[in-house]
């Protein structure tokens, strides 16, 4: 009975997104509810798997009839996949709840809810999956629901935020898809067990011309690159900021579940990430910086969502410092921890804003009359009440727990996390005057001893839960471990970092400045400003990409650069074997009229003119029939072409694949963009035959994933031409 429970877990939120879906309007308002049901059934039954799992150990289901090749599907549900089910579907719950209020009055809330309820099935899925390639399948599907979720398209900022989002997230999808691929040429499986296995015992290598790399350490940078883009990490950083303008629901699903992606497929494959140190201390030092810089932007937010935003990225920024250090069940903790309390804060935000709207700008009298009291006494005072004290408690709260900081270096920074957030805590209060007596503040005291020493038992504990077996975390602190020399530095310059940022907020709350060379207010000021435009980065990235579309418009626009581009390929597909047989009249004309139809540049002129030029549904049609017939005349053409033949073709495929690219990039017309795309697919499919000389099940079943695609994009494109009209893609914002 309990292998059913991961299953009916996924179906339960699949069904109910279908059902909103497709007969939403015949429901009604009550559809909403019908997503609440079905993540109340997920929750109840995750409860149950946890706690099989715990008392029975892990279970594997297989979903499909073969166990063996790459196109194997399951589930794994071990004590990691149980609490992260628990987790999100908890988390969806309170989410269904909070919109079905707040999107009461949108014209799309059928369609909310339901791309909601499909966003939870993805999140199951991808928290339970049993091999690599389920697992980014799922991955994949959420970087497609994250910008649609947006949901309000008439808003530019919105569309701006989305289309980042997007584009950011491919960027890390491309990476993780790569190492998909090299993992199964490495070492022959994607299940998780079985790659952990043979990872450790296979010792592959990859080159590129003279520069050789272990397959593993590829594997795991190409992974962590997929983890950066969803959890935020810097350079992949900025399309977090952006999402901030989509509805309150979406923000604190972003903030409390979807960012953690990160953090937990670094998790699920730290057997594979304790192979390689080098790459762990890599995910470090990007996760500190993160951190460093997140905070830091944070500070300097005149707004309360970017404040928050901010926030959740040096958040992010400490979790993946923990993987680094293979603290990996600190990461989960502190992921767990970290969106319960922003998803809260995102879903409240709004009343916060509207009340500060009516608060007076001018500082009360009693905040002003506090400025002119300052002495070195208070200096004093302060230093031990809100940095010396909140130490002494964590240290202390550790020595009671037994938790030794001189083995685990994630502890340790999971000490300073609790250091610097428990100093801002007892400093603020000290600001808004929240202790009145000694009773309150020795109270108060007694009280953060007690939330340190639950909070640190808890993680604790959760750590030895997560991972029960003997010496298991201990070899995952011991692969993350740095040199000894370099973190006692790196503690020495957080401790600065702290000590300092605390003294510059202690003083700027009484009105004080602290006296220092010119030069050193002239940095302050240019950091400064440099944190208050994020790096620039926006700026930098806004620039290359109107460099690059008005490169692509030139070229596009240019009557002359597709029969150059088409001589250039025919040359170099002639220079690159320069003995090509001489072929019969009747294979020439086949090849020619296969080359049509099967688009092949430079011959895809006739193929993107009947995508375009044809009317209605005859497009549609066409974008079937011609490459199906394309394909079927190569199947009779390929056994009788020689290599050097299938050479050129490949050739001329790479070639088509970038121009088909650049025209399609610079295309607002729907029909025109559709025919270019589907130009540079059909060439990858001409380069694999190109390149293998066979027809093989992957080549057909991308020929035939292509033709589904270019046909359904141009059916939809018809539905909304007969409704709207000929519209471009500038015009299309508001449709959705």
């Amino acid at each position: 009975m309990f292998s059913y429970f991961p299953v009916l877990i996924l179906l339960s939120p699949l069904a109910a997104g279908l059902i909103i879906g497709l007969l939403g309007r015949a429901i009604g308002a009550k559809a909403a509810r019908l997503g609440v049901a079905a993540e109340a059934i997920a929750f109840a039954l995750s409860l149950l798997v946890l706690y099989e799992v715990t008392t029975g150990g892990p279970q594997t289901i297989h979903l499909s009839p073969w166990n063996d090749g790459i196109l194997q599907f399951g589930l794994h549900i071990d004590r990691l996949s149980s609490v992260m089910l628990v987790y999100i579907a908890a988390l969806s719950i309170l989410i269904h709840l909070f919109s079905i209020r707040y999107m009461q009055q949108e014209r799309g809330y059928t369609r909310f809810h339901s791309l909601l309820a499909f966003t939870g099935f993805v999140l199951f899925g991808m928290v339970s999956s049993a091999n690599l390639l389920m697992l980014f399948l799922f991955w994949q599907l959420l970087s497609w629901f994250v910008p649609l979720l947006s949901y309000n398209h008439s808003h530019p900022l919105t569309v701006r935020g989305a289309f980042r989002t997007f584009v950011m997230q491919r960027i890390g999808d491309v990476a993780f898809l790569a190492a998909v691929v090299l993992a199964y040429r490495a070492y022959g499986t994607l299940d998780f067990q079985q790659l952990f296995l043979r990872a450790a015992d296979i010792q592959s290598s990859l080159f590129l011309g003279s520069f050789e790399m272990r397959a593993d350490t590829a594997i795991t940078l190409l992974i962590f690159i997929g983890a950066m883009s969803k959890s935020a990490q810097f350079p992949l950083h900025m399309w977090l900021p952006d999402s901030l303008y989509a509805p309150t629901p979406v923000t604190a699903l972003l903030h409390a579940g979807i960012i953690n992606a990160g953090g937990f497929l670094l998790t699920r494959l730290a057997p594979l990430y304790d192979l390689n140190p080098p790459t762990l201390h890599l995910v470090f030092a990007v996760g500190m910086l993160t951190a460093l810089l997140g905070s830091s932007m944070m500070l300097v937010q005149n707004d309360i969502k970017k404040t928050l935003g901010y926030s959740t990225i040096g958040q992010m920024g400490f979790m993946i410092m923990e993987c680094g250090l293979g603290a990996y069940g600190l990461a989960i903790f502190h992921l767990i921890a970290h969106g319960l309390f922003k998803g809260t804060i995102f879903l409240n935000c709004g009343y916060v804003i509207h009340a500060a709207r009516q608060e007076p700008r001018l500082p009360p009298k009693i905040e002003r009359a506090e400025r002119s009291q300052f002495s070195t006494l208070t200096w004093l005072t302060g230093f031990l009440t809100t940095l010396i004290l909140p130490l002494i408690i964590l240290l202390a709260a550790h020595g009671i727990l037994r938790i030794p900081l001189g083995d685990s270096q994630g502890t340790v920074i999971f000490l300073f996390f609790g250091w610097a957030t428990s100093s801002q805590a007892i400093l603020t209060l000290y600001r808004l005057r929240a202790v009145a007596t000694w009773k309150v503040a020795a109270s108060m005291l007694f009280t953060l001893f007690l939330v340190v020493v639950t909070y640190l038992l808890a993680a604790e504990s959760f750590t030895h839960f997560l991972f029960p077996a003997p010496g298991e975390v201990a070899t995952h602190f011991q692969a993350g471990a740095l040199p000894v020399a370099l973190f006692d530095v790196l503690v020495s310059a957080f401790a600065l970092i702290i000590i300092l940022g605390w003294m510059l907020i202690y003083a700027e709350s009484h009105g004080r400045t602290i006296g220092m060379p010119q030069w050193v207010n002239t940095l302050q000021v240019r950091i400064y400003l440099l944190l208050m435009n994020r790096l620039y980065l926006d700026a930098l990235a806004m620039r290359l990409g109107r460099l690059i579309r008005r490169e692509i418009d030139r070229l596009n626009a240019s009557r002359i650069f597709p029969y150059v581009a088409g001589l250039i390929a025919i040359g170099s597909a002639l220079a690159f074997d320069a003995a090509l047989p001489p072929l019969p009249p009747a294979q020439i004309a086949l090849a020619i009229f296969v080359a049509v139809l099967l688009p092949l540049f430079p011959l895809h002129g006739i193929y993107v003119a009947a995508l375009t030029r044809r009317p209605g549904y005859q497009a549609v049609a066409l974008a079937v029939l011609l490459p199906a017939a394309g394909l079927f005349g190569l199947s009779r053409l390929m056994p009788d072409l020689p290599v050097e033949t299938l050479r050129a073709v490949s050739v001329l495929a790479l070639f088509g694949a970038v121009y088909g690219s650049l025209k399609a990039l610079g295309e607002t017309r729907v029909p025109q963009l559709v025919a270019y795309a589907s130009v540079s697919f059909f060439s990858a499919l001409w380069w694999s035959f190109g390149v293998t000389g066979t027809f093989a099940v992957q080549p057909i079943i991308y020929f035939a994933a292509t033709i589904l695609i270019s046909a359904g994009m141009l059916l939809a494109w018809q539905r909304v031409h007969r409704r709207y009209g000929n519209l471009t893609l500038e015009r299309m914002h508001g449709l959705a």
